[in-house]
């Protein structure tokens, strides 16, 4: 009798690691080749995305590369499935200077286009991009202090319209440039808070065009979103009006 107690512990054992096992494997697997989730860390994509939203970006829609696989082992061969993004998709890319940073932006310039921001207004091919001036965004620091902030409504030449911040007006530090050429096989990568991003614009030392190699996905939809100044316990924080909302 002891001896079957014993073989029915070993085997509840066996059977409890196999199915740490499996549902570890089924986790990875959609991971690298579904979906997988970020957090937002800094605001340079507000008012499209806040810091302390987490999303889904979906693995799939650009094809894969060494980049979609975890720590970018070097196990797929330059691109597979390869498709292109769509100027102003939301995407999560990886930092050409540090592979090991992942960075999330909004895809303006495609290959062959030349983009340059003149006192604030985005030219691209030389065409005054349409924007709009809505109610102002109130912004509100780490610190609790609120101030209200220019917002525009920014219509792209594919009709994709989005939202941004101008919160220097048109006089940022990044709201005059020199006119950029895209090399084909990269993108112009801007975020939605125009005095806030580093992008594209202004830190070559950072990075200047995207490749596509470095793509990882495009962010699809929010799932979690709460306020990272609080509390983890306090629920009150939880932003619910944003869950589950899909990322423009």
């Amino acid at each position: 009798m002891e001896k079957l107690v014993q073989k029915k512990k070993t085997g509840g054992l066996l059977d409890t690691l196999k199915t740490v096992f499996w549902a570890v494997l089924i986790a990875l697997f959609v991971r690298t080749f579904a979906f997988e989730p970020f957090n937002i860390p800094s605001g340079s994509m507000i008012p499209t995305l806040l810091v302390g939203d987490y999303l889904f970006v979906s693995k799939f829609s650009y094809g894969y590369s060494k980049h979609s696989m975890p720590f970018s082992l070097p196990i797929i061969p330059g691109r597979v499935f390869e498709s292109e993004p769509e100027r102003g998709d939301v995407v999560v890319f990886k930092l050409p200077s540090d592979t090991t940073q992942d960075y999330i932006k909004r895809v303006i310039g495609l290959p062959g286009d030349t983009v340059q921001v003149k006192e604030g207004r985005l030219y691209i091919n030389n065409k005054l991009i349409e924007r709009e001036r809505i109610e102002d965004y109130i912004l509100t620091d780490g610190g609790g202090r609120s101030a209200a902030v220019p917002q525009y409504i920014e219509t792209l030449p594919n009709g994709r319209v989005h939202r941004i911040l101008e919160m220097f007006g048109d006089q940022g530090p990044s709201d005059n440039t020199e006119a950029f050429t895209v090399p084909e096989g990269h993108y112009f990568m801007m975020g939605d808070n125009r005095d806030n991003s580093a992008d594209s614009r202004a830190f070559p030392s950072r990075f200047r065009f995207v490749p596509i190699e470095n793509l990882v996905g495009r962010a699809e939809f929010l799932f979690y979103s709460k306020d990272s100044s609080q509390p983890i316990y306090d629920l009150g924080s939880i932003r619910y009006d944003r869950l589950f909302q899909g990322v423009n």
